[in-house]
């Protein structure tokens, strides 16, 4: 196969050919466009490309392989060598630091999803239909908010599940949540927003995403009752972004005099309340009240993702937002980029309006719901003198523990145990005054799993603190 490389030479720079060969494949690899394992074009073949002698780039190949940027391997050519950012002067020293290990046997971190559940056979029937019916119009492009389609099935079932009040000329679909939280912040920017609420504990990984959107993210505590609506009264903020249904990572509902006077300030402000519906496909149904924005859907932007329920490669999202607002979104989106997959979002329509949606959230909530029983089982057990917050819903477990326990060093001893976990203090930004603590996810760990890592975050947990199983 004539593998293709792009790269050129300037015939009338001072620098040889060679020079320019060497140059430009090693800042390729160095910046990480041509990643560890890529495969380069035959020597014969680049210098024909360039219209070179191939004497020039078998040396330049030579060259880098003696530095260690590429390996020649018999019957497969020449690749980019293992490893190879790690290289002396590859990489800056303002690259960030190495992701966490992933080589234990249990990972109970939070942001995962359950991929291995996903409804392959009858996803693929949905695609298949949809390119079936699939005109000359739904194969051309879509409108920046969405398939029209898409907007009015998904208004119905959001309407029917959470409550949601909108219409499709308000609702646009999104590359999942986070393109939805980009969007919104450009434009409160725009309107002269400096800084965005979030809760604290809360979405680590939100709070550096809003920062690099320009917006300052200003913590506001989080108690039994939910966000501290009180706190986020003295903040000067006009805009908060909250998961009120099942708070993330504490699992705590916001409770319904809190919401009522979330909508209060909104409008005392002038200013708007985000919701992010994350999980609310694994609420229990004694806990699924309506969504927050049924209760102001001038004030609230709702917004969801299949990401949580069927697989965040999908890149399916949704936002309903004010109409005022949300004239604002889509220009701003118009000059963003031009839709998500309109093939995606017709097959996402039938795949809800035959029913494999709802089916498959009931498969989800049943297998849910035996491992959180499970996990309030066994922790309480394994880790005495702690205590599970939140109700009966969610992904993951707060789980409190008693004042004095070393977070850091428990979490270091879990990972000596092959269990991956992360603690409270992880996701805090500003309020230092809780408890230490531990959020144990069981996204990915199904009921044989979580027993065998509860029992070595058990050990763990006396190596640390000394302390017995009940």
């Amino acid at each position: 196969m004539p593998w293709h490389l792009s790269l050129t030479v300037d015939r009338n720079a001072q620098l040889p050919l060679g020079a320019q060969v060497q140059g430009s494949l090693r800042r390729l690899i160095e910046d990480g466009t041509l990643s560890s394992g890529s495969r380069l074009p035959s020597s014969r073949q680049l210098a024909a490309d360039l219209e070179i002698s191939r004497s020039v780039v078998v040396e330049a190949y030579e060259q880098l392989s003696a530095e260690g940027y590429l390996v020649a391997r018999r019957g497969s050519g020449t690749v980019v060598a293992e490893n190879v950012r790690d290289h002396p002067g590859a990489g800056s020293v303002l690259t960030s630091p190495q992701p966490e290990p992933t080589d234990a046997t249990w990972d109970l971190r939070t942001g995962s999803s359950d991929v291995s559940t996903f409804p392959r056979q009858e996803w693929i029937r949905s695609v298949a239909a949809a390119l079936t019916d699939a005109g000359r119009t739904e194969l051309g492009y879509g409108p920046p908010s969405g398939v029209l389609l898409t907007r009015h099935v998904l208004v119905g079932y959001l309407g029917r599940v959470r409550g949601v009040r909108t219409q499709p000329q308000n609702l646009m679909i999104t590359a999942g949540f986070a393109q939805g939280l980009a969007l919104l912040c450009k434009v409160l920017r725009d309107r002269g927003h400096d800084a965005l609420g979030v809760e604290d504990p809360g979405h680590p990984g939100e709070r550096e995403f809003i920062t690099s959107a320009g917006l300052r993210p200003v913590g506001i505590p989080v108690d039994a009752d939910g966000l501290r609506v009180d706190r986020l009264e003295e903040s000067g903020v006009r805009a908060v972004l909250t998961t009120p249904a099942n708070q993330f990572p504490t699992g705590v509902p916001l409770s319904q005099e809190r919401r009522e006077r979330l909508i209060s300030w909104a409008r005392a402000v002038d200013g708007y309340v985000v919701e992010d519906d994350f999980d609310s496909a694994y609420l229990n149904r004694s806990e699924r009240i309506p969504a927050l924005q049924s209760l102001a859907p001038d004030r609230v932007v709702y917004a969801g993702s299949a990401s949580k329920v069927l697989a965040p490669a999908l890149r399916l999202g949704w936002m309903a937002a004010p109409s005022e607002l949300m004239a604002s979104v889509e220009s701003a989106r118009v000059g963003w980029d031009i839709g998500c997959s309109g093939i995606e979002q017709l097959a996402f329509a039938r795949f809800i309006t035959e029913g494999a949606h709802d089916r498959h959230q009931r498969k989800l909530r049943v297998e849910f719901r035996k491992r959180r029983e499970l996990v309030r089982e066994l922790l309480p057990h394994h880790l005495p003198g702690a205590r599970v917050l939140g109700g009966d819903s969610g992904l993951q477990a707060y789980v409190e523990l008693p004042p004095g326990v070393d977070e850091t060093a428990l979490v270091q001893s879990a990972r000596a145990r092959s269990v991956l976990v992360r603690g409270g203090t992880f996701y805090t930004l500003d309020d230092r005054t809780r408890p230490p603590a531990l959020v144990v996810s069981y996204a990915t760990v199904g009921c044989p799993g979580l027993k065998a890592s509860t029992a070595a975050l058990g050990a763990a947990y006396r190596e640390v603190t000394g302390r017995t199983p009940d």
